[in-house]
Order: structure tokens, then sequence, then C-alpha cells
């Protein structure tokens, strides 16, 4: 037996339907209850159960009790970033499902990768910080300029406060509809939450979509966009 990363576990517990269904609802960044992940894979709460089980035991979710109801997550931003990975090889193979209808341009437009923003306007945002000098990029590497620490700062973010947690502050992701890179990381999160103290945008009910208001969306492009 070969020693070394069991990436054939992942596999298969991110390959069975069900289950990619309930990781796929955990992507949105809210805490779901089993109840509610049963109905995302359209199974049964009992079989649903075990499921959560298997990817408890994986690590790839963790659940919190509270009161009488159990809630589960996504075990943290690298599963999510997994996930997105994963989302873009399958749309570059050409294994997509059945487009769903008018929310379809709106997913693709602008939507929450876990934690962040992700979709045409997360890579628009990243590509403007990239061509303005407020991050770099060396590999797979993303460092805030003292530029950006300024930039950030002024957009209303305590980048100084960031830089004191656990998570790294600068990551790029990549999105799984335009392929290309958008920003996440503890700066990220803020970037996405600040946004959404704005005024620019907020979450539709039960979506990962992320709708701007007009004025919103000009405001947003006007201070991120690369040109």
């Amino acid at each position: 037996m070969k020693e070394g990363p069991d990436i054939a576990l992942l596999g298969s517990l991110i390959g069975d339907p069900a289950r990619a269904n309930m990781l796929t609802a955990l992507m949105s960044g809210k805490a779901l209850t089993a109840s509610e992940l049963a109905g995302e894979a359209g199974i049964t709460l009992q079989t649903a159960s075990a499921h959560l089980s298997k990817l408890t035991g994986g690590g790839l979710i963790d659940q919190r009790k509270q009161g009488r109801h159990r809630y589960f997550t996504l075990a943290g931003e690298e599963v999510g970033a997994l996930l997105e990975t994963m989302m873009g090889m399958a749309a570059k193979r050409g294994h997509t499902r059945t487009r769903t209808g008018p929310r379809d341009p709106a997913l693709r437009k602008a939507r929450v990768c876990y934690n962040h923003l992700a979709g045409e306007l997360g890579v628009a945002m990243y590509d403007g910080l990239l061509a303005h000098g407020l991050v770099t990029e060396r590999g797979e590497d993303v460092d805030l300029t003292d530029a950006g620490h300024g930039f950030f700062s002024d957009f209303g973010i305590d980048v100084d406060g960031l830089t004191g947690l656990r998570r790294p502050l600068c990551k790029s992701c990549l999105d799984w509809s335009a392929r290309r890179s958008h920003l996440a990381g503890s700066l990220g999160t803020a970037t996405l939450d600040r946004i959404y103290q704005l005024g620019w945008a907020k979450r539709e009910p039960d979506t990962r979509i992320v709708a701007f208001t007009k004025k919103g969306e000009v405001a947003f492009l006007d201070a991120f966009s690369p040109s």
C-alpha cells in the first residue's frame, strides 16, 4: 500500500450524488439542518443523517448543536475552494447540469463562494486589484501591497485586525463559471461583508446569488474595475 494523502477517500465522499448536492448547498456559507440538506439532496432524513455522518468523519463538514437542532457547515474555506475548483473542472469538461432558467445568469454574474464574492463581478474585482497594484500574485500566493492596505482601510475594512487571524489574509480561488481567479481569504470575506453594509448588494433568499442594485453595481465597478 502506498503512503501519502488518501485522495480516493475524498473522491468517494464527494462523488456520491446526494453528498455532492449537500456539499454544494453548504457552499452558500449558511449553516443548514439535516432536514434542509435532505431536501437539497432529495433523500429521506434517515439517509441524509448517514451521509452527514460520513462527511463529518471525513473532515469535510462541521456540525454544532443549538437547542434541538444540529446545524452543518463546510469544515473551512479550503473545502469551499476545493468544491469550487471541482465545479470549474466539471464545467470545463462539459459535465454540466441542465440549466434551470433565469437564475443561472444571475448566479454566474455574482454569487457567494462559501464566504466571499465569486462570479463575473468577483473576477472583475480581482482583476482590478491586480491592475491597480493593490495585490500581487506569485503563482498561488497573493499578497496585499502597501497601496492595497491603504485602499481597503479607506474602504472601511480593518486590515490590521484581519492580519491577526489564523486564516490567510489573501488567497486566490478559481471561479467555476469564469474559470479565472477571484479573491478569497479573510480580506475576501471582509470585502463582501462591507459590500452588504454599504447597501450595494444583498443575498437572494435561499440561493447563492448576490444581487447588486443598479447604483451598487456602478459604485462597485467604479471602486474595483480594472479599467
